[in-house]
């Protein structure tokens, strides 16, 4: 087993996108004088909090509009007046749990099972969202707020379990008493205004403030101290200000910054550190989620929860800069016109709101409503005749919420059809499959249709040979969005070499941060000084995203790397990786991102705490188990590594890279017989891989296997026949097999792409000795 051990690096690294950054407050600061002595300079005042109330009596009809809204009632103390469920001794059984609702001395109380699954009473004391459902908060040990799973839906007035409906064990991560129910850290961020989560890493407490308990005016306008003390100024001595002293500027910005001003709380993005306001850049404090498989189908349509804002800059509204308060009254939240009218303000009635257009009965005909399984009113007759039933299909979220696609899409059943995405037209047509869709729209609109970057997308995610060109070409033409440009990008991890080197060379001097961002997390030299020098240039990126991946790229042995200033810029940089990894240490990814840094940096204690917190956070998170047991196995603790390993293997069968990393780790404990049932399982899930289909045939090899060897050792050529390894096991299996012959044009290759190396010419001139005898 020699050469499966050599040539096969034990471990592979796994990558997590990570969000990262701290922000740094500088106060009151000194310079040097003309003459030497030092020169006090008082810094600008401060603005702080005020709170909503200071704004009413200045702005009346906004506050007005405001109060009521979605936002107003994002949040508030649990009182009469403000809590929607039934507490009068109400039951709600599920799963063979009974919870009862109910009231003591003006309180309001839950008895359900809590921590460990042991029933307990539970103290509500806030109110979490208003329609079509309110959610309660119940307060724990550590400053801890936990979302209760069971809502009240305020549409149908009864009381139903939050997704996900599943039985969950009480250590699952989804468990409500468990950290993906945390208010802390998964929602106040989004529900009050300025919140200050204040994590403590080491006590694992939290000590979480905010001045609004809402989303209230500072929400988006930032802290009003210094406005209201402007405000009050009498008319004829108020100074000309800029901005009217607000540190948030929401008037005369471009359609970009105004859907970014909306951004922080209505997209799916990872959160680095609290919002200031005063970030230059949506990416100084957040990391949007790329059209990830899980998050978005391949065509960009939405799949899990991802808030609106990854969808809207698909569209073409977005690129003909369309801005949200065109839509919705920033205050009130509402929608500025009803139905279609809506959409009128910009696209011709006679030609778009027309039964030629949408080929649909309109509202008010005649007929049956369409209806689920179970009775439930799906769709209104004439629906169809909404622009926004086929241009914007939405999908149920949290039990009874309802959230239209915002990426006004047209609707393409052909290409639903090839690549799995829904089809828009059998939303309604229940009766109906795609072929009845495809043929319809080909007799309305007419044959043909435009290529769609979601083919592409998929074929990416499938790591489909030969997708690489059209990532690569998808990736670098702007015409296309960002977000989907980012994404062929990132697939691009799949195909590494000269020419997709190329293409994160070219993303790292892109106008647009996530590009770099993308780029700077996956870009890989054969050389390490070619690879320092990049990203040490890219430590200066001015969006703290950007740089600080860089740094987490450069520690360890990198680094080394590094001339003197570009050592203490990487220092710096560095460490604000690691504040904003601390600030989000309350999530698996934060400790898991620690963990790597710190094992980086040889700290291999503060890596095994890191990571070990990781998993005590959701004991599912695969990648803080897999490199926890590399630390082990580095260490020679293979059996900690084994059984961790093995844990994952179980709990998630498709993820073939960790059978493979199992394999790996059994061959070199000498489990032969063991490693080769999971590597075959990863040589089966993985079939593209090169690597693993040769360790395989190496493995079969040596346990006497020969043809399982050679079907496998076979597959590796084919796959990769430049590959001196791969070529190099075949002929040598040809030969100890006593097939010479076979082993003649896999040896001639081997030389005329590998002629520097004289194994091929001596591997040729013994079989040409062999065959003569």
């Amino acid at each position: 087993m020699s050469r499966l051990a050599s040539r096969t690096p034990a471990w592979e690294w796994l990558a997590l996108a990570a969000a990262t950054v701290v922000v740094i407050a500088l106060p009151a600061y000194y310079l040097l004088g003309p003459d030497g002595a030092d020169v006090h300079v008082q810094a600008a005042p401060t603005a702080d909090f005020v709170g909503s109330a200071n704004c009413r009596d200045c702005h009346e009809p906004e506050f007005d509009n405001w109060t009521g809204s979605h936002h107003d009632l994002a949040m508030t103390v649990a009182a009469e007046d403000t809590v929607l469920g039934d507490f009068d001794d109400a039951e709600f059984t599920l799963f063979g749990v009974t919870s009862r609702f109910y009231r003591r001395d003006g309180r309001f109380f839950v008895h359900t099972n809590g921590p460990g699954g042991e029933m307990g009473e539970f103290e509500i004391t806030h109110t979490f969202g208003w329609f079509p459902l309110q959610q309660y908060l119940v307060p724990f040990p550590g400053g801890r707020l936990q979302t209760l799973p069971i809502a009240w839906d305020s549409r149908e007035n009864r009381w139903f379990r939050v997704p996900p409906v599943e039985d969950l064990d009480p250590d699952d991560w989804l468990y409500w008493t468990n950290a993906a129910q945390n208010w802390n850290g998964m929602c106040a961020q989004c529900h009050s205004t300025n919140l200050d989560k204040n994590y403590d890493p080491e006590t694992d407490t939290y000590a979480t403030t905010w001045s609004d308990i809402d989303v209230g005016c500072e929400a988006c306008h930032g802290p009003g101290s210094l406005h209201v003390e402007w405000a009050e100024i009498p008319d004829i001595g108020r100074p000309a200000v800029d901005n009217f002293h607000l540190v948030k500027r929401t008037s005369g910005i471009t359609p970009r910054e105004h859907v970014e001003l909306c951004a922080p709380c209505h997209s799916r993005r990872a959160s680095i550190a609290d919002l200031e306001h005063t970030e230059s850049d949506f990416m100084d404090t957040f990391l949007p989620s790329l059209l990830e498989d899980g998050l978005y189908f391949a065509d960009g349509q939405i799949l899990d929860e991802v808030y609106v804002y990854g969808s809207f800059t698909q569209s073409k509204m977005f690129q003909r800069d369309v801005q949200c308060s065109d839509c919705h009254d920033v205050h009130s939240v509402k929608p500025v016109l009803e139905d279609n009218a809506l959409c009128l303000q910009c696209h011709r009635a006679a030609q778009y709101d027309s039964y030629e257009h949408h080929f649909h009965q309109q509202a008010g005909g005649e007929g049956e409503p369409i209806r689920a399984a179970d009775g439930e009113i799906l769709f209104e007759v004439g629906t169809g005749a909404l622009c926004r039933e086929c241009h914007m299909p939405g999908r149920t979220y949290m039990g009874n919420d309802y959230r239209p696609d915002h990426s006004f899409r047209v609707p393409d059943p052909a290409l639903s059809a090839a690549i799995g995405s829904p089809d828009a037209c059998l939303r309604c047509h229940v009766d109906r499959d795609s072929a009845w869709s495809q043929q319809t729209v080909v007799e309305w609109y007419g044959p043909g249709r435009s290529p769609h970057y979601g083919e592409i997308i998929a074929r990416g995610r499938r790591a489909e040979p030969g997708a690489d060109d059209d990532l690569r070409a998808l990736a670098a033409d702007d015409l296309y969005p960002v977000l989907v440009r980012a994404t062929a990008l990132s697939l691009l991890e799949a195909y590494p070499g000269p020419a997709t080197a190329q293409s994160y060379e070219i993303a790292l001097a892109d106008d647009e941060a996530i590009l770099r961002r993308t780029a700077v997390a996956q870009i890989r030299y054969a050389d390490p000084a070619r690879l320092a020098a990049v990203l040490a240039r890219m430590l200066e990126d001015p969006v703290r995203t950007v740089r600080i991946e860089a740094a987490a790229r450069l520690a360890g042995a990198l680094a080394e790397q590094l001339t003197g200033a570009q050592r203490k810029r990487f220092e710096t940089v560095l460490g604000e990786y690691e504040d904003a990894m601390r600030y989000a240490a309350d999530f698996a990814f934060g400790r898991y991102n620690l963990g790597n840094l710190y094992t980086s940096l040889g700290e291999r204690d503060k890596a095994i705490d890191s990571f070990e917190a990781a998993i005590r956070i959701d004991g599912e998170f695969y990648p803080a188990k897999a490199n926890l047991a590399l630390l082990y196995n580095r260490q020679g603790e293979n059996r900690k590594a084994e059984r961790l390993l093995r844990e994952v293997v179980e709990a998630q069968p498709q993820m073939y890279e960790m059978a493979y990393s199992l394999a790996l780790l059994l061959v070199e404990m000498q489990q032969y017989a063991d490693a080769v049932a999971y590597l075959q399982r990863a040589a089966d899930g993985l079939p593209q891989r090169a690597r693993i289909q040769y360790n395989l045939g190496l493995l079969q090899q040596q346990l006497g296997n020969p043809e399982a060897a050679e079907r496998r050792l076979l597959r590796a050529f084919e796959l990769e026949p430049d590959n001196f390894d791969f070529q190099y096991a075949l002929a040598d299996h040809y030969l100890k097999r006593g097939l010479p012959q076979q082993a003649v044009p896999v040896i001639e290759r081997m030389i005329a792409t590998h002629p520097e190396n004289p194994v091929g010419r001596q591997l040729l001139e013994f079989v040409r000795g062999t065959l003569q005898r």
